[in-house]
């Protein structure tokens, strides 16, 4: 489901005051990592996840992966942090305006 401007502004907005909860290492998106993505995403809905790459086109690779993997949409990214949202059809946590 695409997010129009108004509704990742609204998003934007309540995940200014989140911190990260998944962290990328070194090795990247492994299996491990989008099982717990997958998890976290049904719980919460809007996260925040930190990608640790060596450059841009690195970073902005595995949050395709990652979105991809998950069915997520990616709200904003800055740097190395990127706002994720996935609405849970059986009980929605975050309106959306």
């Amino acid at each position: 489901m695409p997010l129009n401007e108004k509704q990742k502004k609204h998003l934007r907005r309540l995940g200014h005051a989140l911190e990260p909860v998944l962290l990328t290492g070194g090795a990247g998106v492994t299996p491990g990592l989008l099982a717990e993505l997958d998890s976290t995403l049904s719980h919460h809905e809007l996260i925040k996840v930190k990608v640790r790459a060596e450059d841009r086109e690195a970073r902005d690779a595995m949050i395709d992966a990652m979105c991809s993997a998950s069915g997520a949409e990616l709200v904003q990214r800055i740097g190395h942090v990127a706002l994720l949202w996935r609405p849970n059809p059986e009980r929605r946590r975050v309106p959306l305006a």
